[in-house]
Order: C-alpha cells, then structure tokens, then sequence
C-alpha cells in the first residue's frame, strides 16, 4: 500500500497539512483540493486511491461529490472516506447512502485515519476471483467490476458490488452482520453493524424485482444468498 495516491479534499488549511504530513509519514503520496472543482480535476488527471473528501465544502458539498463521482464510471470504484463533524446518526448514513466507504468524525488523530484509510485500501484492493459469476441471468464480472442482469448493465455502488461478489461466491450460507463486517468491510473495522442494513437496502434495490428476492433474511441471525425460495 506504500505509495498509494490520496487525495484530501478539505477547505481548511491546517487540517489537509495534518492529514498530509500523517499519510506521507505512513508512506502515501498526497494531493490536496480545497473545492470539489479542483478535487474532481485532480480525480481526472492523477486518478488517486483513495479520497478523503470533507462534508461541508464552499460551493458543492462534499456529499454532493461523492454522488457525482459514483456515477461517473471513470471514478465510480475509488474509495470515498468522509471527514465530517456531523456525528449524528442521519448524517452518517447519508454518507454511507451515496456510496462511501467510511466515515470519521472530525476531530479525529492522525493514527485512527491511518489505520482506517489501510483498512478501507485493503478491502478495496483484496483478492478477487477472475472468472464471471452466474446465477439466474444475474452476472458479475470480478474484471470489469460490472454487474449485469439478463445481459442489461446493473448500476451499484462499490460495497454493494464486495457484498454481491461475497454472497455469489458462498451461497446458501446465513451470515450474521458481524461476519459480514469482517468478510466485506475487512477486520479492523471501524463501522457499525447498522451499516450492513443501509447496504444490503441498497443491493436490494439495485437488483430490482425478479433478482432481489436472492438476497434474503434470516431471522435472528443476519443474511444469506440464495436462490431457493
């Protein structure tokens, strides 16, 4: 992960040089923005890692961002961490509702970002299978990173697509949240089990009618995958 590009979005000066001076010591290169204008020029050109990206921002908001760019198929798969100092619980998952990976809460040290930012790099960059994965005209695509149902591309967010890869390659198994935290989110987590929900309503959704039925619940335990009714 030595070397890896992190781009800090932040209006504030200090914060984007403590954030900077953290992630060099640990061994990242950083780029800076201080507007979302800029943040997604540098997104185009130097196509960074990851993105730590403020919430409140002059101008368009940083959640404002975090949608465009998951629509954007050229930046749709780059992990987002948001910086707010929103902690209350609306606000949380708004962020986690547009696609991003993580949250942390200002003020926060220097070694809890860190150690967040590897986790979420590491969850993004994990082993994957190559061969596509078929299940009743739903296919993904571990290359592509697409998702497809009868041949019609499946628009999703990056933890929406790890919960699918996970459940499409252990089928028929009930997991709880807390292994679906470890499996999909990585073990050194730092979300809350509630997260799972927000992104299996998500997987749902994005699976429409017909496909959506696979991703079932299981009373008292968590969720599974699976095909039988």
């Amino acid at each position: 992960m030595v070397g890896k590009k992190i781009l800090i979005v932040d209006d504030e000066a200090p914060i984007r040089e403590m954030i900077a001076v953290a992630l060099e010591m640990a061994g990242y290169e950083c780029l800076e923005a201080d507007n979302t204008q800029d943040a997604h020029s540098i997104m185009i050109d130097k196509k960074p890692d990851l993105i730590l990206l403020d919430w409140m921002l002059p101008g368009t908001s940083g959640i404002e961002l975090a949608r465009r760019l998951r629509r954007d198929e050229i930046t749709a798969n780059i992990p987002i961490i948001m910086l707010t100092a929103k902690g209350e619980e609306d606000n949380k998952i708004q962020g986690l509702e547009v696609g991003a990976d993580d949250y942390i809460t200002k003020p926060f040290s220097p070694r809890e970002l860190v150690a967040r930012l590897k986790a979420v790099l590491r969850r993004s960059g994990a082993h994957e299978p190559q061969e596509p994965i078929r299940v009743e005209g739903l296919e993904l695509d571990p290359i592509s990173h697409r998702v497809s149902i009868n041949g019609k591309p499946t628009e999703m967010g990056p933890t929406e697509y790890r919960l699918l890869q996970f459940f499409m390659t252990h089928q028929e198994r009930a997991y709880t949240r807390g292994q679906l935290l470890d499996q999909v989110w990585g073990g050194n987590v730092y979300v809350e089990e509630r997260t799972v929900d927000v992104h299996i309503r998500r997987l749902r959704k994005a699976l429409g009618t017909g496909h959506d039925r696979f991703i079932q619940t299981v009373r008292g335990t968590g969720y599974r995958f699976s095909t039988k009714a």
